[in-house]
């Protein structure tokens, strides 16, 4: 069955990408953008299975227009990609509160709304797939410099934790896709280093430096555009889809670790309660 896809952040990096993957696939796409006159290019290559619009996920009004309009243009939608993102590097504590929140609202509160507004048509056609757009910082974060981003992609998995649990039921699947580091302009144009104080040269400097400079990086967004289009034709999905390899180790030594230090206070864990032993030891020095 040919599905109807609703990308944000359509205009370049992976949504340019997984737009064209889809439409190669011979799905149709509502590709939306802040300037819509960015996509005239995947137009003019696609003709009317491309319909074009301007939307700015932080404005809420946006979306649920944006939404009224795909359905009117094709009348379903069957896979939403919040890809709308950005990220700029500063320490937290030096950070602007407007700066901070800006980024929030785009990289969780577009999330909130784009989801909020497709959530009755997919609950109608008890069917459809929403995919989050995370990142592996938003699984093991501590990336200095990225506060407000990896504060936002944590949240972002919270919520689609609890979106999934509560639309299991009307027909509505949901992945987090989280990518690590890909040939994109995430850390090109759209991102802008503040003032990093003497003290946080070792730890945020050294970060703005290895992100902003020219790098030879692993991942392709064609083959992960192309990976995503693949799986969202399954009948089950992963709650989580990590892309790259170097994700991938990522991911493990993070799960691992977890895993390892939960055991080791496992002891102490158990004895807030009634029933067990207390004290515990502590563990270590």
């Amino acid at each position: 069955m040919t599905q109807t896809w609703f990308i944000t952040g359509s205009s370049r990096g992976f949504g340019a990408a997984l737009a064209r993957a889809a439409l190669e696939a011979g799905e149709k796409v509502v590709a939306t953008a802040r300037k819509p006159a960015d996509l005239d290019a995947l137009v003019a290559a696609y003709g009317k299975r491309v319909l074009p619009l301007a939307l700015d996920v932080t404005d809420r009004s946006a979306a649920v227009a944006a939404v009224a309009g795909a359905v009117e243009q094709f009348g379903r939608i069957d896979v939403v990609v919040n890809n709308a993102g950005y990220a700029n590097i500063g320490p937290i504590e030096t950070t602007g509160e407007d700066d901070f929140r800006r980024q929030f609202d785009t990289n969780f509160w577009g999330v909130y709304h784009v989801t909020q507004a497709v959530l009755p048509v997919l609950k109608a056609q008890r069917a459809g797939i929403i995919a989050q757009f995370s990142s592996i910082g938003g699984r093991v974060g501590g990336t200095p410099g990225l506060g407000s981003y990896q504060a936002a992609k944590f949240a972002v998995d919270g919520f689609t934790r609890v979106l999934a649990a509560e639309t299991a039921p009307l027909g509505i699947r949901t992945i987090v896709i989280e990518p690590g580091g890909f040939a994109t302009d995430w850390a090109g144009s759209s991102m802008s280093v503040h003032d990093i104080p003497a003290d946080y040269a070792v730890t945020v400097g050294a970060k703005a430096n290895s992100l902003t400079q020219p790098a030879q990086v692993a991942g392709d967004p064609e083959r992960a555009a192309q990976i995503l289009v693949r799986v969202m034709k399954r009948d089950s999905l992963p709650t989580h889809l990590v892309l790259g390899a170097g994700a991938v180790g990522l991911a493990q030594n993070y799960s691992r670790a977890q895993l390892a230090e939960v055991d080791e206070w496992a002891a102490v864990s158990r004895s807030a309660d009634f029933a067990e032993p207390f004290p515990a030891d502590l563990p270590g020095n």
